[in-house]
């Protein structure tokens, strides 16, 4: 591109003809097109990285999500396990568990 600016700044000093300004156009027409190429190109090649790094981004916080989802039904099994083990020895030992099924927010049937 700096070759084809020193062409024209000599072409306005020398006297510029016709011919000349037709004949730098035919040389500087497919220069600046493989400009405008190489640089969509090299856009492109840009957005097309962006898009995969997000990507991976995306897939990390999805499989985050999945283990703490894991993890959270394990827990929640472990505490119903729990409970129930303590409702059967409540009323194992003839305890009203009324007031621990209000409290853990079961239905009726649940136990």
């Amino acid at each position: 591109m700096s070759l084809l600016a020193i062409a024209f700044i000599i072409l306005i000093l020398v006297n510029p003809t016709s011919e000349a300004i037709n004949a730098l156009a035919v040389i500087a027409a497919p220069i600046a097109a493989m400009v405008a190429a190489y640089y969509g190109i090299t856009l492109s090649i840009q957005q097309v990285k962006n898009e995969r790094a997000e990507k991976e981004k995306a897939l990390a916080r999805a499989e985050v999500a999945e283990a703490t989802s894991r993890e959270t039904e394990v827990w929640s099994a472990q505490m119903e396990s729990g409970l129930r083990v303590a409702m059967a020895k409540l009323n194992a030992a003839g305890v009203s568990t009324s007031e621990v099924t209000k409290a853990a927010g079961t239905p009726a049937d649940f136990f």
